[in-house]
């Protein structure tokens, strides 16, 4: 790992490279980010960091994940124990650092109102930066990795310039319009 000049943040999380897009996982303890991460690395992803993510800035000033080298590329799986994701599906399943550039946070059901349009951005400051974020609520049955699989689509989609809410709110408004007239 290259020597950081600042001290780096230690954030509770999973770290995933999805489409090349880099999502931190946090939520509490139990929630289910390992198995969401081990769901990723089955679908062809990578993992950069499982339990603890060390944040610095990168060269681009953008933030930037690791995990310590001590647990580096294992994950743990509750009920199951520690395992070494290499060892288990290669080491194209694995990388050793990854971009921030969303945070999701995996909530229980039962938590207060969550985006359902997509019309508004959110952000969170990672390491001094700003970073889109959103919550994702979870509950059994939920297919929580295909969710932060299309989470990490849409938003490269959105930075291409297409955004799929706001197509579809112009729409209805350019159909109540025709109808108004």
């Amino acid at each position: 790992m290259p020597t950081e000049s600042v001290e780096p943040v230690r954030v509770h999380g999973t770290l995933v490279d999805v489409a090349a897009v880099g999502l931190l996982l946090i939520g509490r303890s139990g929630i289910g980010k390992s198995e969401c991460a081990l769901e990723l690395v089955m679908r062809g992803h990578r993992l950069v960091a499982d339990d603890v993510v060390l944040i610095t800035l990168g060269e681009s000033g953008r933030p930037e994940g690791y995990s310590p080298e001590l647990v580096r590329h294992y994950l743990e799986l509750r009920g199951i124990g520690i395992v070494h994701v290499p060892s288990l599906f290669g080491s194209s399943a694995v990388s050793d650092r990854g971009p921030i550039d969303l945070v999701i946070h995996l909530e229980s059901w039962e938590a207060e109102a969550v985006e359902r349009l997509g019309l508004e951005r959110h952000t969170e400051l990672i390491a001094g930066v700003e970073v889109d974020a959103l919550r994702l609520p979870v509950a059994p049955g939920r297919n929580v990795a295909a969710l932060v699989e299309v989470a990490a689509r849409n938003l490269r989609m959105q930075r291409s310039g297409r955004v799929a809410a706001a197509e579809l709110d112009e729409r209805v408004m350019e159909t109540l319009r025709g109808k108004l007239l």
